[in-house]
């Protein structure tokens, strides 16, 4: 596996293996890679003739400053794990200088609203500052194909839109979740979880399940209530929100139609780790 420690190496290699008529598969991640990482990598295998993952933990996509400083690097390790599993072709480690040349700052974007709904709400800038660095890295890399996890379901539509607007030469995919044996959606952050916490929020999912149940069988309020009860029950939970929403538009809604496709979106609190999960109702 190559490592890439700056742009200028990386986008000579980069253009080394277009010049060979490569088809280049990208994933970025922000490091402590774990199993839905990986499923990620084992999708872009099958459909490029190389891989090339990043690893850049983005400050300007974190609104709480103690939030960044917690979430979990081990760079080295992660290192170890993809020369191990051999599913990497290259790794990019990027200085904040290579992503951001003109200083720590993000760009302003339009995504036609879909900035403005859910993680929106809660946290306001944290798309521009996605958008700011995900840009850089599609320019730099300059993939065929660059695949995201639909567990940031949000961000996943917002990086479609930002491709589109942009024109870049790149495919987006999304992959399905990955989830923990309990159901969990396997996350960076749910390393910071205690065992005890980490089987209990086996109940984000568990609710997801609910809600599917529930869906088109009682109304949108009765649901909304109902998930509120539920973690109105749970000790050491916050559900910080919940949603049902359009799956174009993200817009929420309080009354399901029969020519719309919709999913429910989640965000809970457990302790001072804030795990999202969503859920497409069928």
């Amino acid at each position: 596996m190559e490592i890439f420690r700056d742009k200028k190496t990386l986008i000579d290699y980069v253009e080394r293996q277009k010049e060979m008529g490569k088809k280049i598969g990208f994933a970025p991640t922000m490091g402590a890679l774990h199993e839905g990482h990986l499923s990620l990598y084992k999708i872009a295998t099958a459909e490029n003739d190389l891989v090339i993952s990043s690893i850049f933990v983005n400050p300007t996509q974190f609104n709480n400053p103690d939030d960044l400083t917690k979430y979990p690097r081990d760079t080295e390790r992660d290192i170890a794990l993809l020369k191990n599993t051999g599913i990497v072709d290259a790794l990019y480690l990027p200085e904040v200088a290579d992503l951001y040349p003109d200083g720590l700052k993000s760009k302003s974007y339009d995504f036609d609203g879909l900035e403005n709904e859910m993680e929106g709400k809660f946290r306001p800038g944290h798309f521009d500052g996605v958008g700011t660095v995900v840009e850089e890295l599609l320019r730099q890399v300059k993939p065929n194909n660059a695949y995201f996890g639909e567990k940031d379901y949000q961000q996943l539509a917002i990086i479609e839109k930002l491709v589109d607007q942009l024109h870049l030469p790149v495919k987006i995919h999304g992959a399905p979740i990955y989830r923990e044996a309990n159901g969990l959606a396997m996350s960076s952050r749910n390393e910071r979880l205690t065992p005890v916490q980490r089987d209990a929020a086996k109940v984000i999912h568990d609710t997801l399940l609910k809600v599917n149940d529930w869906f088109r069988v009682i109304t949108v309020p009765e649901i909304n209530k109902r998930v509120k009860d539920i973690f109105d029950d749970q000790r050491g939970m916050t559900l910080e929100y919940f949603e049902i929403a359009d799956e174009k538009t993200l817009k929420q809604t309080d009354f399901f139609y029969k020519d719309k496709k919709y999913r429910a979106f989640i965000v809970v609190n457990v302790g001072t780790v804030r795990l999202i999960d969503n859920l497409h109702l069928d």
